[in-house]
């Protein structure tokens, strides 16, 4: 089987990133994950993938002119690697216009809400603010605004009475690491069309 070539952009604990590395070695897997790449030097995702044996990369945003330059350097080890679908787990950037021409209907993001509700920061702060009784994960193409690209799949999480921050965190955590998988998994087979900002799965 020819497996497609993946990479994780993170800025921190990489937790989504492991559970796409796990997910692409097993046996019926159809991608692989060729390296991840961090904004920050500190990002434990980079301990994790040193750990898993994937070539990780910090690539300093401070090192460079601006965004533009930042995002062009980035891209050169992408392309490297023949990388064919950025995923973004916990990548703390908004994806610039270079990124966004290079890998044009390649990049995804998983984000901790049922979007298009409570988008941006603090998504589960916003959820318990607002009182909802379920709220969950999306998978979604990202475009060029904050959490507003295609949907691909969601997950809900219910709330339970007396909720925290942390403890529905954990809870649409662990769906977060079942759902990403599945939506690179149905990239890779070709079987997402997007229609407008309907994104259908084909049988």
């Amino acid at each position: 089987m020819n497996k497609g070539n993946v990479a994780v952009l993170l800025s921190g604990r990489g937790s989504n990133f492991s559970a796409i590395v796990r997910a692409s070695r097993a046996a019926d897997a159809n991608f692989t994950v060729r390296l991840a790449v961090s904004d920050r030097a500190d990002a434990t995702g980079l301990k994790r993938a040193a750990r898993l044996g994937i070539p990780a990369h910090h690539v300093a945003p401070r090192a460079f002119a601006d965004k533009a330059a930042y995002e062009t350097a980035v891209c050169a080890l992408l392309e490297r690697e023949r990388v064919e679908l950025v995923c973004l787990a916990g990548y703390m950037r908004l994806v610039g216009p270079v990124l966004l021409s290079r890998f044009a209907g390649r990049i995804l993001n998983i984000h901790p809400a049922l979007l298009p509700s409570f988008p941006g920061l603090d998504a589960q702060r916003q959820a318990l603010r607002h009182g909802v009784k379920v709220s969950g994960c999306t998978v979604h193409f990202v475009d060029a605004g904050t959490d507003s690209g295609p949907i691909i799949a969601q997950r809900p999480v219910a709330v339970h009475p007396g909720d925290d921050e942390e403890a529905l965190s954990r809870r649409i955590l662990v769906q977060e690491h079942r759902l990403y998988p599945l939506a690179i998994s149905l990239f890779f087979s070709g079987r997402l069309q997007i229609e407008g900002r309907t994104v259908i799965v084909r049988e």
